[in-house]
């Protein structure tokens, strides 16, 4: 149970951050945060996705998928907008979620899954 709460403090932190748009120096230094510690979360928490992904596959009915890729399919917006949600990208696999604004290159989201899939 303390690994999880020290997971979602960590996880709020870098939300926190990204959020800011200020750099993750500027960001610790404001909120009193050493930056070696933040990444040294940043990096626990990686190391934990990637941790629940492996085993989130390997665990499916076969017992023997590997990560990859799968296909995404691209749909029409709803008629109505979800709130807090428009121009948002948001994947989860999971209990891993990945959230990304609209803008956000393209390029970035296909490392990020790339170093997810360990």
């Amino acid at each position: 149970m303390a690994q999880q709460v020290r997971l979602t403090h960590w996880a709020g932190v870098m939300q926190a951050r990204a959020e800011s748009g200020q750099s993750v120096r500027q960001w610790c230094k404001e909120n009193g945060i050493i930056e070696k510690t933040y990444y040294y979360w940043q990096r626990k928490l990686r190391e934990i996705a990637c941790e629940r992904i492996e085993n989130y596959v390997l665990t499916k009915q076969s017992g023997l998928e590997k990560p990859g890729f799968a296909e995404v399919k691209l749909i029409e917006p709803p008629s109505q907008s979800i709130p807090n949600t428009q121009g948002e990208l948001r994947i989860e696999i999971g209990a891993i979620k990945l959230s990304a604004s609209s803008d956000y290159p393209p390029e970035h989201v296909a490392e990020i899954l790339k170093r997810l899939s360990c």
